[in-house]
């Protein structure tokens, strides 16, 4: 570590002196993301770089506020009748695509429906739907048989899946057919000309967007405005490197801060740490439930006594625990559901020993592991490497499936057995606000070969899930998490590894208008 950070300074050193850009360089907002967009579709993946780039092309039709709470977007309004079982929507006038033409109500009912059959929140959505319809071009209604009380969160999600507004005649593909070409409804427009894998992605200002009139930007909710010309997004997959360039002046802002590097950019004057989420992020080990050994939740359950999450933290930050956080849940630490239902499972003092026997009992003792680690991220990597080492002396026979980042995503979407391209577990890393709740909550899902990746399958988890959506108040809410909580600490779906607080990083002068999500949004540098 002490030789790495030597050498950043020793980089950074040897860099032109930064200078504030002047023409069309102060017109351009230079931005590291936290990993490349390898595909342009954001109901392929839940990889928070596309999802990032899907906020800049495509709105939705409402956002999320500082508390979380939606707000309109591309919606003027809604109302609602029936006790909760029709809902009439409104669009905004003046609304229009990056090729020109006006956004309708058709095309929102089209994207709802497409976005359905991905999203959590969708699929219970379209459990309860008894018909959708544009009523002219700006008025759509949806008819529910139950009432479904958190549809406005749902369609104001920011992440896994937002429901982005796009087309009819895109919208109206399969889920399962990634778009090629994007015509967006958002701030920004995809220069796919300038797209260089692994290098660079390019937006442009799109002149016809206009923003929401109401609300305070924050998270995703109030007015969205393109404050550059134009954003180029760096693709620098190395720490060092990029820290160099943020030092050097040779981009504005880095997403995601690597750990090690904290700080030595902690000691720069021109250089701003920030922390933009509230609830950090959570790591999470995901079995692979379709395939031996994990298909087995008795294999699942044996790591328990030996799973210490502190270890993993520790691999990223060492002893500092303002940093992290273990003794965590299904829901994140601090959030309105975490409890400490059956956690004893993975707070109680560790022990190998009960662990092997466990897995011995299960006559899975020996069996390979197929881990997925895409190395050129460095977080993923160093906790891809700390389960490694969990699962061998565990007594897997694990094989480390090595590769880059975009590869890594493909691998992990296939079904088949390991022997024939698949795996069988994965790091993840999700924030916080994506978990608050079993409606949202990717990995808590278990409903087959419609969940995430890993396809964990538990009535038990649905029905305690679709019994929250009916809860009436919070407390209620709250009781039925703890069931979940205990119920998960059963069945398993992922292992949990940790909380933890990343930092982004910027030039000083450049102002962050936009908080709760690192979206290069109402962004602007100071003269």
């Amino acid at each position: 570590m002490i030789a790495r950070r030597t050498l950043l300074a020793g980089t950074a050193a040897g860099l032109a002196a930064p200078a504030l850009a002047q023409g069309e360089a102060a017109r351009t907002l230079r931005f590291i993301p936290q990993a490349d967009v390898t595909v342009l579709d954001p109901l392929q993946t839940t990889s928070y770089a596309v999802r990032n780039h899907g906020h800049l092309c495509w709105d939705t039709l409402y956002g999320l506020d500082a508390d979380f709470r939606p707000q309109p977007q591309l919606a003027e309004g809604h109302e609602v009748a029936e006790d909760g079982r029709r809902w009439t929507f409104t669009l905004r006038a003046g609304l229009r695509f990056h090729d020109g033409e006006p956004i309708r109500a058709a095309d929102a009912v089209a994207s709802i429906r497409r976005w359905m059959a991905r999203d959590t929140h969708g699929q219970t959505l379209a459990a309860r739907l008894q018909a959708m319809q544009a009523l002219d071009d700006r008025r759509f209604e949806l008819r529910l048989s139950r009432p479904f009380g958190v549809l406005l969160d749902a369609l104001a999600k920011f992440s896994a899946y937002p429901c982005f507004v796009m087309p009819e005649r895109f919208a109206a593909l399969p889920p399962t057919t990634a778009l090629t070409e994007i015509v967006g409804s958002g701030p920004y427009r995809f220069v796919a000309a300038e797209r260089r894998a692994g290098d660079r992605v390019v937006y442009q200002r799109f002149d016809q967007y206009v923003p929401t009139p109401a609300g305070t930007p924050a998270v995703t909710a109030g007015p969205k405005l393109a404050q550059f010309e134009r954003v180029e997004w760096r693709i620098i997959g190395d720490g060092a490197t990029a820290g160099a360039a943020l030092q050097a002046g040779e981009v504005d802002w880095w997403e995601n801060i690597t750990p090690d590097l904290r700080p030595l950019l902690a000691r720069r004057r021109d250089v701003v740490l920030d922390r933009l989420s509230r609830h950090g992020l959570v790591a999470m080990l995901r079995p692979n439930h379709l395939h031996p050994p994990f298909d087995d939740p008795a294999a699942r359950r044996a790591l328990l006594p030996a799973l210490s999450q502190a270890d993993f933290m520790q691999a990223l930050f060492g002893d500092d625990r303002s940093r992290w956080r273990d003794g965590l849940g299904c829901f994140p630490i601090g959030s309105a559901l975490a409890s400490d239902a059956g956690l004893a499972a993975l707070t109680a003092p560790r022990d190998m020993a009960a662990a092997r026997a466990a897995l011995a009992a299960t006559g899975r003792a020996g069996q390979k592991v197929v881990m997925l680690h895409p190395a050129d991220q460095q977080v993923n990597s160093a906790l891809t490497l700390v389960a490694n080492d969990l699962l061998t002396r565990m007594g897997f026979a694990v094989e480390d499936a090595t590769s880059d980042w975009g590869t890594m995503l493909q691998r992990r979407a296939r079904m088949e057995p390991p022997g024939q391209g698949g795996w069988n577990a994965v790091v993840a890393i999700f924030g916080g606000e994506d978990l608050l709740n079993p409606g949202g909550h990717p990995l808590l899902r278990a409903n087959g070969r419609g969940a995430w990746f890993g396809w964990p399958d538990s009535p038990a988890l649905e029905a305690l899930r679709d019994e929250w959506f009916d809860a009436p108040d919070l407390p209620a809410q709250q009781a039925i998490g703890a069931r979940i909580q205990s119920r998960f600490l059963e069945d398993l779906p992922y292992w949990p590894l940790g909380q933890y607080q990343v930092d982004t990083a910027y030039r000083r002068g450049l102002v962050i208008g936009r908080r709760g999500l690192t979206l290069p949004l109402n962004v602007r540098r100071e003269a």
